[in-house]
């Protein structure tokens, strides 16, 4: 970066990311205005499955999974939805994702999870820390719930990338598992335990915690749409909104899906797909969970929240735009019910959100390439609550022209190749 030691940043975007990064801003001494037209940690940021993943090093694209697609997309419960109509413009990011998925690629990506998501416990617990919320993050294990015994298999690839990188993991019975959680049912047979993780009681009001911190050290925030930027003298930045037009020493982009919108506006493609995430939550479940549960058969998480119980983790392509379709998220209830034979699921509330998602699975955190004073750091797909705070400080760190002290090859903005364009 260019010019004197920057004074004043915008941070656009105001979900955990932003949130986190406006913070660690302001620890640096400085003066931050987000930018949201929305209000603060009301889209992923809220509706998420509440794992707060220290030892996430899996990437959604794995050796071998394009076999189980087609069956997803046929079966009604399934994992993945597509609205079919989007399938052309989808295709381009399909072909990267699948790509990335070959056994070459993994260990490269898994290093590069873990090194975001590590320390991010500890990094929450700072952040709450004198809030008088510190009890929002608890510790927790992630337990991967199976049926067949056969499957629960610590020497299968994804066990074994995990073990390379010193993940606590054991396999437990279902006496054991009954033991860990009593309200499961009696179906499961086997699960293997991840150790040392933490779990949100409620994501949302985390972002709105942190939220208020930011704004009593004097953080502005401005609810307004952030249309276009322009790099001034010295790396200096102008940032255009619907209503007005200000100038900052840096600009940190933490807009989710819609960052590529805004970059597109300056001639710069990135593949950034909208994965659409839906979830359920039984206000009345009459069944506590101890732990995030991961139902392996139908891929998606149940996690004991202040509002509930809450059910997450399917996705659908059907671009930003699109209504919900929230039969996704009523769905959810019928495989609920048999992973807890105890649960009420005649109360229900249901949310849509859209989470950003680069072929990869890992996001861009880094200059922009024609935006001098711009830093990314957007684009965390499934792991944006686990991976804001990490996020956050290597942004601030690069909006003040620190080096950081790990590899940023992996989150590069110009990594996809031919796919940016200064």
């Amino acid at each position: 970066m260019n010019g004197s030691t920057p004074k004043t940043a915008a941070v656009i975007g105001g979900g955990i990311v932003g949130i986190c990064t406006a913070l660690s801003l302001q620890e640096r001494g400085l003066t931050v205005t987000l930018m949201d037209p929305n209000g603060p940690a009301e889209a992923a940021s809220y509706g998420n499955a509440g794992v707060i993943s220290t030892w996430s090093c899996i990437p959604q694209s794995m050796p071998g999974l394009w076999k189980s697609v087609p069956k997803w997309l046929l079966d009604p419960e399934g994992p993945v939805a597509l609205r079919w109509s989007y399938l052309p413009q989808l295709l381009p990011w399909l072909v990267r994702f699948f790509a990335a998925g070959q056994r070459s690629r993994i260990p490269a990506i898994a290093d590069a999870m873990l090194a975001l998501h590590r320390p991010t416990v500890d990094m929450y617990r700072q952040h709450l820390a004198g809030t008088g919320h510190e009890d929002l993050v608890r510790d927790s294990m992630y337990v991967y719930a199976y049926r067949d015994p056969e499957k629960a298999n610590l020497d299968g690839y994804e066990w074994q990338l995990r073990k390379e990188r010193g993940t606590p993991l054991e396999r437990i019975d279902a006496a054991t598992l009954r033991d860990v959680e009593p309200a499961i049912s009696d179906d499961y047979k086997a699960a293997i335990l991840i150790k040392g993780q933490g779990r949100a009681l409620d994501p949302g009001k985390i972002g709105k915690v942190l939220f208020e911190k930011f704004q009593s050290r004097r953080g502005v925030f401005s609810q307004t749409k952030v249309v276009g930027l322009k790099p001034l003298d010295g790396g200096r930045v102008q940032v255009e909104t619907t209503d007005s037009i200000h100038d900052f020493d840096r600009a940190i982009l933490s807009a989710g899906p819609w960052s590529a919108q805004i970059l597109k506006g300056h001639g710069l493609t990135v593949p950034l797909e909208s994965e659409r995430g839906y979830h359920i939550i039984f206000t009345d479940p009459g069944v506590t969970v101890n732990n995030s549960i991961m139902v392996t058969d139908s891929k998606f998480v149940a996690s004991s929240m202040n509002m509930g119980l809450r059910c997450a983790g399917t996705a659908e392509f059907a671009g930003l735009d699109h209504p919900p379709d929230y039969r996704r998220a009523h769905i959810l209830a019928g495989p609920a019910k048999r992973l807890l034979p105890g649960l009420n699921t005649e109360a229900r509330e249901v949310w849509m959100g859209q989470r950003p998602s680069f072929p990869d699975n890992l996001p861009m955190i880094g200059a922009v390439p024609g935006l001098p004073g711009v830093i990314a750091a957007f684009g965390h797909g499934h792991l944006g609550l686990t991976a804001a705070p990490m996020t956050g400080r290597i942004a601030a760190g690069l909006a003040i022209g620190e080096t950081p002290n790990m590899k940023m090859a992996p989150y590069a903005v110009g990594r996809f190749s031919g796919n940016v364009h200064p």
